[in-house]
């Protein structure tokens, strides 16, 4: 009788777990048909739900379920819809270069500004020496953000520059990535914390996001950026960590690429970093910005932000339209290479109207599943005649694309389909000729530290390992 009445119990248990197992996953269907952006996805999706909802409905709110609704709500609350007119105001939009290139200042919703002063950071050394310089020249605050912060011997040094600030009465904002910084100790955060700095996760305002703790790793706050007082900026490819510096023994020298700018593109960089805060808080910096804005050089930037509170896939907008524009030479760098089939298609159109397309990816691997995939697409790109390079000189993970003599991107996006499509990501666009020769030179150097992939190379693929190229790539969307 006892063992009857268990079994009943047990039953029922289980049979409302079933249950409640299907209604999520009609939740999660219906969420999806009305969120649909390609019937492939979304098809994928139904049918995994409607035959196995266990596990799948607990993939799809890791994976599927995009909670940034509000993030938009963010955005016009923080006045982006008023900077072009803003800007207007202030005598800082270049008009000249906006109306050459409307598709990336539509995108960034932010006009191309003149007036500014940039240089190359190249390397780990060359980067954190200026980012400590310009952090110890802060005098009202500083605004810090990176995916990744280590409590390692860079890590504690940044933080003993921020605390020398915060002393001086600086106002310091750190704000990471709860999947990248998942390892960042408590510790390390409450010791900024007394020394009067702000610090938060960014989805520190959201329970259901901060429920899945790091196991929520699928969208994810990928930007890098460091504002001194509106007046400067460093954005970049650069963590805060040792491996940064190249002191991996497993990586070796750290190829990598960070951008200083002063100027208004600068205070358009606190103006992201505002949006994130105000999101991952609910609060509004309390800063103020001058009436005026100093105009230290004659570089024109665009400062553009995106991610998947866009209404539009607008990172992936911006750059086929780079690529579309290509008529002489194209050159991409990428730690990780996963393009969708839009990208696909525009590098291939490229090659074939006679652009010089070049595509520097590293040869050491640092996420196996992301290097395998990209090794397949990489070999893709071979075949049809696309020039894919190797960097021999250490790890590469810098995020640098140049197009002819017209413009060149640095910033935080990889060309895969999480940054084009998943991450929050910003790029610093570049249309003087300096910059864009300097990311020749650059580039070029590169370059002769790579081993170009050849025919030979494909044929020398043993099968096991194109094998699993070609499982790993069955998994880009969500690498």
């Amino acid at each position: 009788m006892d063992l009857g009445r268990a079994f009943l119990d047990n039953f029922s248990f289980i049979a409302t777990l079933y249950i409640a197992n299907y209604g999520l996953a009609l939740i999660c269907a219906v969420r999806e048909i009305m969120n649909s952006r390609t019937s492939q996805g979304t098809i994928a999706w139904l049918l995994s739900l409607a035959l196995l909802p266990f596990p799948t409905t607990f993939v799809y709110l890791v994976f599927g379920w995009k909670l940034f609704d509000d993030y938009a709500e963010t955005q016009t609350h923080s006045g982006r819809g008023w900077r072009p007119a803003r800007s207007q105001e202030l005598r800082i939009v270049d008009r000249s270069t906006g109306s050459d290139w409307p598709v990336l200042t539509n995108v960034a919703e932010l006009p191309f500004l003149f007036g500014n002063a940039a240089n190359l950071l190249v390397d780990g050394d060359e980067t954190f020496a200026s980012i400590f310089d310009g952090i110890a020249r802060a005098e009202t605050y500083i605004l810090v953000q990176f995916y990744i912060i280590r409590d390692d011997s860079l890590g504690q040094r940044f933080a003993d520059a921020l605390i020398a600030r915060a002393e001086a009465g600086v106002k310091v904002y750190v704000l990471y990535d709860d999947a990248g910084s998942y390892q960042l100790p408590a510790r390390y955060k409450q010791r900024l914390r007394d020394a009067g700095i702000a610090v938060f996760s960014f989805n520190h305002r959201h329970p259901f996001l901060r429920f899945y703790g790091p196991a929520r790793i699928n969208y994810r706050n990928h930007r890098k950026c460091v504002v001194v007082d509106g007046k400067e900026a460093w954005i970049g490819g650069h963590n805060v960590g040792n491996e940064y510096l190249g002191l991996d023994p497993r990586f070796g020298r750290w190829r990598d690429t960070h951008v200083h700018v002063s100027g208004p593109a600068a205070l358009a960089c606190a103006l992201v970093f505002m949006e994130d805060w105000h999101w991952a808080t609910g609060s509004e910096l309390p800063l103020q910005f001058p009436k005026e804005i100093p105009t230290p050089g004659d570089e024109p930037i665009l400062v553009m932000p995106t991610g998947p509170a866009d209404t539009l896939e607008d990172c992936s907008i911006a750059f086929s339209e780079v690529l579309s524009r290509a008529r002489k030479r194209l050159w991409i760098v990428s730690p990780y290479f996963v393009p969708g089939i839009e990208m696909q298609t525009a590098l291939f159109a490229a090659a074939m109207r006679g652009v010089e397309v070049r595509i520097l990816l590293p040869e050491k691997a640092d996420h196996l599943l992301v290097w395998l995939a990209s090794y397949s697409h990489a070999d893709q790109m071979v075949a049809h005649g696309i020039k894919v390079y190797r960097y021999a000189g250490g790890f590469l993970h810098q995020k640098v694309i140049l197009c002819d003599d017209e413009i060149a991107g640095v910033g935080t996006v990889n060309f895969d389909y999480r940054s084009f499509n998943i991450n929050f990501e910003v790029t610093l666009w570049f249309t003087g000729q300096d910059m864009v020769r300097s990311v020749e030179q650059m580039l070029e150097t590169d370059f002769e530290e790579s081993v170009l992939t050849t025919e030979q190379h494909l044929r020398q693929r043993n099968f096991f390992f194109r094998l699993a190229c070609q499982g790993a790539r069955l998994l880009s969307p969500i690498l």
